[in-house]
């Protein structure tokens, strides 16, 4: 990793609010490549999953959703646990942007992707009692969408449909079906 990135990396967790966004951003671009450096940053992601600061938490999600194309170990199949937890967080922000970035753990291959769809449908299914679930079922399949379109899988599709035929509020069925369109 070169010194520029370590240094992103450290004015995302310090700094005025300007600087840390700036920091994330160039982080999620030069992540949005496979790098040959994320296991330099791994654990340390892995445990700000549960940091205090909400912010910290949600940067960690995104950071590791980003790498997991860069795993050749496949260490997410085995930290993925801690990983989908936050898209369940106490700070509903925190959960949603995790959750958006949740299908790019998917993107990174057959194993992920199968370990992801089997999360999200379970979710879609009995998350119900969830606050704000229509938003949460909204991005879970959004998330169903980007990969279908990463892999042009059409079993993903598939499955969405399935999943939204379940649904019985015609409003939010509308809505959801508009994702698939």
């Amino acid at each position: 990793m070169d010194s520029q990135i370590k240094l992103e990396f450290e004015k995302s967790k310090s700094g005025d609010k300007d600087e840390r966004y700036e920091a994330y951003q160039k982080i999620l671009a030069v992540t949005d490549q496979k790098v040959n450096w994320a296991y330099e940053v791994w654990d340390q992601l892995v445990e700000d999953l549960t940091h205090k600061d909400n912010h910290q938490r949600s940067r960690a999600a995104q950071y590791l959703a980003n790498l997991a194309k860069s795993d050749p170990e496949m260490k997410m199949m085995e930290d993925f646990p801690k990983l989908w937890e936050v898209t369940k967080d106490e700070k509903f922000v925190t959960a949603r942007h995790s959750l958006q970035s949740i299908w790019k753990v998917g993107a990174a291959g057959t194993p992920q992707k199968e370990m992801v769809m089997e999360h999200m449908v379970e979710r879609f299914k009995n998350g119900t009692d969830e606050k704000n679930f229509t938003l949460i079922r909204n991005d879970i399949l959004q998330n169903m969408k980007n990969l279908y379109d990463h892999f042009n899988d059409e079993s993903i599709k598939q499955t969405a449909l399935e999943l939204i035929d379940t649904v019985d509020d015609k409003k939010y069925e509308r809505k959801y079906m508009a994702i698939w369109k």
